[in-house]
């Protein structure tokens, strides 16, 4: 296997205790979005990009509220997890014109849930070819974007109607 440096990776994993720390409640509690890649704010959820994408444009829409079952999350919070994908989708099919997508969730270890404790949805653009040999033989993906260049090309069009009104 091939190793690529990624020192950004390390303040991370040097900063974290997974066993103490939620990331998904502490980022939007820092209260520095652009910097912790939070999108867009709306009533009882969030949008956040992915730290380790799987290609430009991996977003996720986050509840505020910490809950790892999606069958525990109230109505209110699910339906609005579900308009800030569609609303998502529509940003990302304008700004990247994608091929597909992959939107769901991944609910515990065996499901490849990277944060268990606390529920999330994918919205990962896809493009014909994306899963290369690269990925595929090489372990490794090739991002053609800076996570900041990404944040800066979907904040303003994430913060148009419907969801102006929404924000908190």
């Amino acid at each position: 296997m091939e190793f690529i440096w990624t020192p950004w990776r390390y303040q991370y994993v040097a900063t974290v205790d997974k066993k103490t720390d939620c990331v998904f409640c502490r980022l939007p509690s820092e209260g520095d979005d652009r910097n912790n890649l939070i999108l867009l704010r709306a009533r009882l959820n969030y949008i956040v990009m992915n730290l380790y994408p799987y290609s430009s444009g991996h977003i996720m829409v986050v509840p505020f509220h910490h809950e790892a079952s999606l069958a525990a999350l109230d109505a209110e919070t699910t339906h609005e997890m579900i308009e800030l994908a569609k609303h998502a989708q529509r940003v990302l099919e304008a700004e990247y014109h994608p091929h597909g997508f992959n939107i769901g969730w991944n609910l515990g270890k065996a499901a490849g849930a990277g944060v268990q404790e606390h529920n999330h949805l994918h919205i990962v653009p896809r493009w014909h070819g994306d899963a290369n040999f690269v990925s595929v033989l090489g372990e490794t993906r090739i991002l053609p974007e800076d996570l900041h260049a990404t944040y800066d090309k979907l904040v303003k069009p994430l913060h148009q109607p419907p969801w102006t009104s929404a924000i908190s």
